[in-house]
């Protein structure tokens, strides 16, 4: 009775399931250690993703890739491997998606930077003008951070002025060179 003493997929071990898939190439074994190991998959996955149907793809995704990864890789845990594939899975995509630029906005960001820089180049002649508009800290916490690009604390030591004053005055300095800029192109209309 050879076929009593065979153990069904569900009956095998982990490593034994991994074996037996080297083997024969059964797909039914990744079945089993899905049925086995999904639903800890997926919390892991949730857990980084915090998204039903992200963790969902992710789930799908890994176990997908199981079909490659376990004829090319030595696995001896699968428990721990499967947690540090689902982590690094979920940690990829997480990476991916805050890289990713929504493609709606792509085009209107690009053209919004083209229309900035263009009413920069515009401005240009009337910016030495501008800069002795503005009062002296301003002008001088302008220069040192855009003209020689001294951080906030280079020039508070250079100044004497405290942090506080020196990011104060960079900032009203940039909206009164604005200001300035803008009313001389409404002037030039």
């Amino acid at each position: 009775m050879w076929f009593r003493n065979k153990k069904t997929h569900h009956q095998q071990s982990d490593a034994e399931l991994i074996a037996t898939y080297k083997k024969d190439g059964d797909t039914a074994v990744v079945g089993v250690l899905y049925e086995r190991y999904g639903h800890l998959v997926y919390s892991i996955c949730y857990k980084y993703l915090r998204d039903e149907d992200m963790s969902k793809d992710a789930v799908l995704n890994i176990f997908e890739k199981l079909f490659d990864d376990l004829k090319k890789y030595e696995v001896t845990n699968f428990s721990s491997w499967i947690h540090s594939v689902a982590r690094n899975n979920c940690l990829a995509v997480q990476q991916k998606e805050k890289n990713k630029i929504p493609l709606e906005h792509t085009m209107a960001d690009v053209e919004m930077e083209q229309e900035a820089e263009l009413e920069i180049y515009a401005h240009l002649p009337n910016l030495p003008e501008a800069i002795e508009s503005i009062n002296e800290q301003q002008r001088i916490c302008i220069q040192l951070f855009y003209l020689e690009k001294k951080s906030y604390v280079e020039i508070s030591t250079q100044t004497g002025y405290d942090l506080n004053q020196v990011k104060s005055f960079i900032q009203n300095g940039k909206r009164n060179l604005k200001n300035y800029l803008l009313n001389k192109k409404n002037e030039s209309r």
